[in-house]
């Protein structure tokens, strides 16, 4: 039995639920996002108060991840989502130039990402970034996209990382 599926969600009252024949659409004061219902789930909105049933149980693995896709779509329109990233090394650093992000990360040159619609980045210092947006798939595959592009290394935990992400650091040579 998913408990996250038969978990009854809640709207605030800034939000409108809108349910078609396979999609629900959320809006809220931030935007509107769409979800993804499949075939044999089924979405029922009641006053403040959203349901989730499913037809049988060869499609239980559905039924929880349709609801958790919603909540985050509710959370999204009201509050957003966040990410943070560090540049930790000499010389490591973002700037925003335009629509563009340029990345100067040890390469022989700096590294220039387009930023997607939907995406607001803000760099209050040269080596912090966050990532803000209401679709919390796209924030977090943005930020893991930037990650990907100097990913931390171990011996001196140079790269770009999440905010409070711990690095497992190993020892390196030793003189004799």
């Amino acid at each position: 039995m998913s408990r996250i599926g038969n978990k009854i969600l809640t709207i605030p009252a800034s939000v409108t639920i809108e349910v078609n024949e396979h999609d629900v659409l959320v809006k809220g004061p931030k935007g509107q996002l769409t979800v993804n219902v499949p075939n044999g789930i089924h979405v029922k909105v009641e006053g403040t108060e959203v349901s989730f049933t499913r037809d049988n149980d060869m499609i239980k693995n559905l039924h929880g991840t349709v609801s958790a896709n919603v909540h985050n779509a509710v959370v999204g329109v009201t509050e957003g989502f966040e990410k943070k990233l560090e540049a930790v090394g000499v010389g490591y650093r973002f700037a925003l130039k335009g629509n563009k992000l340029v990345i100067t990360a040890g390469f022989s040159h700096p590294v220039e990402v387009d930023i997607p619609e939907g995406i607001k980045l803000e760099s209050p210092s040269n080596t912090e970034l966050f990532i803000r947006g209401i679709d919390k798939c796209q924030v977090g595959e943005y930020a893991a996209n930037i990650r990907k592009i100097r990913e931390p290394e171990p011996y001196k935990g140079k790269g770009i990382r999440y905010a409070g992400e711990v690095i497992r650091r190993k020892v390196g040579k030793k003189a004799a």
